[in-house]
C-alpha cells in the first residue's frame, strides 16, 4: 500500500510539471525572458479619476481574458504596469518615464485625458516607445509624434457631429460655449464646434460668446449670468464630467433652461451623480453604445463584462479593451517584443475589429470611427443614434 501511495504521488507531481508554464490564468514562470510588459497610464486619482479607471477596468478584462502573446514561436505573458498620472501634466510625463526606465515597458496605453495624453507621448516619442491612445481626442496627441496612435475618433469629427445635432436637431441659429481653458481637450473640441456652427448657419457671429473657466472651479455664476444674458439656442459645454454637470445644475438654478450639448467625457456616472436631475435631456458624443454592439468581439466584450460587474460599460472602457487588443495584434504582427518593431506594426494596424468598431488607422495614427449620441433619461445614459463618418 505504501509503494502504491508512492507511485501514485510521484505519477501527480510528474502531472503537475507536465502542464504549460500558462496554466492556472498566466502564472509567471520566473524567468524574465518569458515576460512582456504592457505600459498603462492614467488618472487613477485627481479630477479625472472616474475615467481613467473606466479606461483601466477595458484594460484588465482584456489581460483577464488574453493573458499571453506568442511571438515568433514563443509564448509570452503579459503583463500590465500601471502607472498613475494624478490627473497632472507633469505627472503624467514622469508616470511615462517611471514606465520606461524602471518597468521596461515594450508599448504603452493611455491616457484618458488629451493633456496628460500630450505630456507623455513626448517623453514616449524620445525614448521611441509606441503609445496607443484610448479615448484622448484632441488633434495634438497624435500630431508631429510617430510613436502615437489612438483607437477613437478625433475632436475635429466630434465637433462636427455636435455642431451638426444643434443646427439640424435643435434648429439653433445661436450658441453659447463654456469651456475648460484649462483643458487641451475641452479647447480643441469646442473650436471644432465653434467653426463648424458658423460654416452650418452661415453666419460668423452665430457663436455669441465663448465662457471659460479652470479645471476645479465649482462657482459658474459669473459665466452664467453672461450667458443668460446672451439668450442663445443652445449651449455647448465640452469638459471634464464634475465640472460640466455642476455648470449646468447651475444654470437650472438660475432659469437657464436652454439645451446643453457636449463631449465624450460626460459619460460617466458621476456626471449624473453630481447633475442629478438638472442633466436630464443633456445630449453628448461618445464612442460606443452596448445597445447597438453587433461583432462576436462586442458580444464576447459585453458578456465577460456583464458578468464580472453586473452593469453596461462605459463607451471608454471598450476602448481600453480594444487598445489592449490593438497592441496584442501588432505584438503578434511584428514578430518581436523590440519596441520600433510594434511601433511599426502598430501603424498598418487596418481592419482590425474590436469591441468598439473596426480600427484603421491614418497616416497620422488615428482612426476613423463613428460616432454615438446619447442623452441623459430617467437618470440613465441612453442611445440616440450613430453617425458615421
Amino acid at each position: 500500500m505504501k509503494n502504491v501511495t508512492k507511485v501514485m504521488g510521484l505519477a501527480l507531481l510528474m502531472a503537475l510539471l507536465a502542464l504549460p508554464a500558462f496554466a492556472g490564468g498566466g502564472r509567471d514562470t520566473g524567468t524574465a525572458g518569458d515576460v512582456i510588459k504592457i505600459g498603462v497610464f492614467e488618472p487613477m486619482t485627481g479630477a479625472n479619476a472616474a475615467g481613467g479607471a473606466m479606461e483601466v477596468e477595458g484594460i484588465r478584462l482584456a489581460n483577464e481574458l488574453f493573458p499571453t502573446v506568442e511571438v515568433a514561436g514563443k509564448t509570452y505573458k503579459v503583463e500590465l504596469s500601471i502607472a498613475d498620472n494624478k490627473s497632472d501634466k507633469v505627472e503624467a510625463a514622469n508616470a511615462v518615464q517611471r514606465l520606461i526606465d524602471l518597468d521596461k515597458v515594450r508599448v504603452i496605453l493611455g491616457s484618458w485625458g488629451s493633456s496628460f495624453a500630450i505630456a507623455g507621448g513626448e517623453v514616449a516619442r524620445d525614448a521611441r516607445i509606441p503609445v496607443i491612445g484610448l479615448s484622448c481626442t484632441n488633434q495634438l496627441v497624435t500630431l508631429g509624434n510617430d510613436y502615437y496612435f489612438r483607437v477613437c475618433f478625433i475632436d475635429p469629427f466630434q465637433g462636427t457631429v455636435m455642431a451638426n445635432y444643434a443646427f439640424s436637431d435643435l434648429k439653433a441659429k445661436t450658441a453659447v460655449i463654456v469651456q475648460e481653458i484649462s483643458n487641451d481637450y475641452s479647447v480643441g473640441l469646442a473650436k471644432s464646434f465653434s467653426d463648424n456652427f458658423k460654416s452650418l448657419t452661415g453666419n460668423p457671429n452665430a457663436v455669441l460668446a465663448t465662457v471659460n473657466y479652470n479645471t476645479g472651479d465649482q462657482d459658474f455664476s459669473a459665466q452664467l449670468t453672461t450667458i443668460r444674458s446672451l439668450n442663445p439656442d443652445v449651449i455647448f459645454a465640452p469638459g471634464n464630467y464634475t465640472e460640466s454637470a455642476l455648470v449646468i445644475q447651475q444654470a437650472r438654478g438660475l432659469g437657464i433652461a436652454t439645451p446643453f450639448i457636449g463631449g465624450d467625457t460626460w459619460e460617466t456616472p458621476e456626471f449624473i451623480d453630481v447633475g442629478r436631475e438638472s442633466v436630464e435631456g443633456a445630449v453628448f458624443s461618445t464612442f460606443f453604445a452596448s445597445e447597438v454592439a453587433a461583432s462576436p468581439v462586442a458580444e464576447s466584450f459585453l458578456k465577460e463584462y456583464r458578468a464580472r460587474y453586473n452593469k453596461e460599460p462605459a463607451a471608454v472602457t471598450a476602448l481600453g479593451y480594444d487598445g489592449y487588443l490593438v497592441a496584442l495584434d501588432a505584438i503578434k504582427r511584428a514578430g518581436s517584443i523590440e519596441p520600433q518593431a510594434i511601433r511599426d506594426a502598430i501603424a498598418k494596424t487596418a481592419g482590425f475589429v474590436g469591441a468598439a468598431g473596426t480600427v484603421t488607422l491614418d497616416e497620422n495614427g488615428d482612426a476613423t470611427k463613428s460616432a454615438f449620441l446619447k442623452s441623459v433619461k430617467n437618470g440613465q445614459f441612453s442611445f440616440q443614434t450613430i453617425v458615421n463618418p
